[in-house]
């Protein structure tokens, strides 16, 4: 049946060069790879273009447009004997990426692709679905098993050749042809509707794989660190107490569902109870972990941030590393992004160091064995970061204990689109609960070394999380057309009673607009270290005139709220 269908499409084609060559092939695939795998693509054109008779025209040319564009990328890849593997491999990618495009209305990008290369094995488990195998296995696996065995050995290489320019020639006039019929149309979507263009499959996400292999290449080729902030002192070298200070670095979290910032739902009912400080209104550095992560703890900042540039430079832990202060990193998430790399690390995402892996390892479990750590540094100051799995999709009913499963029911799945929106919100916020609970035994960990210690803690998270708004789900979406539930964080401190900074001044600050830009000084402040670096920088805790730093620092941080 195969034969005839691809025997009956050949005789269709012009030339005799087409018949004897991989041509038809190449084409049939486009067009198989068009209809199966650009739901998203063409759902995007038909929202800015409803089905109407005046727009059938335009909507045609559009079609034609991408199809043109994904079969000439074809016929420039495919060659030779690797044409029939090469086709196979984009069959079953296109399927895939469909899936996650189709059901999360993500787009594959250098971003996502960071992500899916930084994704370990329990998180990519995860990610596996039926409806991801049913969908690889018929508009993958199948039609890849039909090309390999029906695809035609090529002919001679100037058949090969004179067929695929003769149809590359075409596929250009005919581009060119549809943009001169419709410039105005092309021009406006070009420019206003970018995004539509990225769910192109596979050419963006083949576009966004050379690119990013680009940037590995070249992060690869020099590993050079460059100092950061060489200049810093500390600026009140009288202090009678060493500082112990725990940073919570949170995953895919909210603000806007955490009852301390005004949700409707009690989800933070321990920490409720404790003196702390909930910003309302901080916006993440990207909407990745793989940016968010190194991008916070780096002194460039979100509008000059380049992955490249922060690989191989300093980060905030260096800095309080080379000043002298003990600084750890324990992980229960993928791992630091390179942050933690010049820093002691810990890796706690197995038995092997947690306790609490029942299931899941728990992201209290990285309260195991600090006291020892503690006191065999207890005559140095120190930083404890520990980086959670918190509300990691899309599996959030997995991040917590059945015993926090509050909102009922839950959405038992990571097939988000098979839940309800009530379930979904259900087990969003019960893991919201697991980090209320998790956040507040952090504090009380702390509250033991309360006389003997300037104690704090600093909860900041990575980025947010999209729950359906919009079509969006999860995250990591291009930051310039985010939706605010992906950029909006949560961030929440608390001090012991010896710390330099009080809690009454800096809930004055509680709703100011601060960014992940600000955590860098915030942490050099915190310990009291000052340098050229946060001149022009919003650091927290520096920026309050109240405070006892504020005269060593001059007018570096200018006065009043900004």
């Amino acid at each position: 049946m195969q034969s005839t269908i691809y025997s009956n499409f050949c005789k269709l084609l012009p030339t005799k060069n087409f018949n004897h060559s991989q041509t038809p092939t190449i084409l049939i695939v486009t067009v198989f790879i068009m209809l199966t795998g650009n739901y998203s693509l063409f759902n995007g054109i038909l929202n800015i273009y409803p089905l109407t008779i005046a727009n059938l025209p335009f909507l045609i040319s559009l079609a034609l447009f991408f199809t043109l564009l994904t079969g000439g990328f074809f016929l420039i890849i495919c060659h030779g004997r690797l044409t029939r593997w090469v086709l196979a491999l984009f069959l079953v990618l296109a399927s895939q990426l469909s899936y996650y495009m189709d059901h999360f209305g993500v787009i594959i990008d250098t971003v996502m692709i960071d992500n899916i290369m930084q994704t370990n094995r329990s998180e990519f488990a995860s990610l596996i679905t039926t409806n991801l195998i049913v969908r690889t296995v018929i508009f993958g696996i199948i039609p890849a098993w039909i090309l390999l065995k029906y695809c035609p050995n090529p002919a001679s290489f100037k058949t090969e050749l004179k067929s695929k320019l003769s149809c590359l020639v075409a596929f250009l006039v005919a581009i060119l042809l549809l943009i001169v019929a419709f410039t105005p149309d092309y021009t406006s979507f070009i420019r206003e509707h970018k995004v539509v263009r990225l769910y192109a499959n596979p050419t963006y996400s083949a576009y966004s794989s050379i690119k990013y292999i680009s940037q590995q290449t070249q992060i690869a080729t020099d590993v050079v660190i460059g100092k950061v902030a060489d200049d810093a002192v500390l600026m009140d070298p009288s202090t009678s107490k060493n500082e112990l200070i725990i940073m919570v670095v949170g995953e895919t979290a909210r603000a806007d569902r955490f009852s301390l910032n005004g949700y409707k739902r009690d989800t933070n009912p321990l920490l409720s109870k404790q003196n702390i400080v909930s910003f309302t209104n901080v916006s993440a550095c990207g909407t990745s972990t793989g940016v968010s992560v190194p991008c916070m703890f780096s002194s460039l900042g979100r509008k000059k941030y380049d992955k490249e540039i922060a690989l191989k430079q300093e980060n905030a832990l260096d800095v309080l590393h080379n000043n002298g202060i003990e600084v750890l990193w324990r992980d229960n998430n993928s791992d630091s992004k390179g942050v933690a790399t010049r820093v002691k690390y810990q890796d706690f995402k197995s038995p092997t160091l947690n306790p609490d892996c029942a299931g899941e390892c728990r992201d209290v479990g990285m309260l195991s064995g600090l006291d020892s750590y503690i006191s065999s540094h207890q005559d140095k100051d120190m930083l404890i970061v520990l980086h959670q799995m918190g509300n990691h999709g899309p599996e959030y009913y997995r991040r917590y204990p059945k015993e926090f499963e509050r909102f009922k029911p839950a959405c038992q799945t990571g097939e988000l689109r098979d839940c309800s929106q009530a379930e979904i919100d259900n087990a969003y916020d019960n893991a919201i609960l697991y980090t209320d609970y998790f956040l507040s035994e952090v504090i009380n960990f702390l509250k033991k070394y309360d006389d003997r210690y300037e104690t704090a803690m600093l909860y900041v998270a990575d980025h947010g999380e999209s729950l359906g708004e919009h079509g969006f789900y999860l995250h990591a979406a291009p930051y310039i057309i985010a939706p605010k539930e992906q950029k909006r964080i949560p961030v929440i401190a608390w001090s012991g009673k010896n710390f330099d900074y009080d809690l009454q001044d800096i809930k004055a600050y509680k709703d100011v607009v601060l960014s992940h830009d600000d955590l860098f000084c915030t942490l050099l402040v915190a310990y009291e270290l000052n340098s050229n670096v946060c001149k022009s920088k919003n650091g927290m805790l520096a920026r309050n005139v109240n405070l006892k730093p504020y005269a060593l620092f001059g007018d570096s941080f200018g006065k009043g709220v900004n």
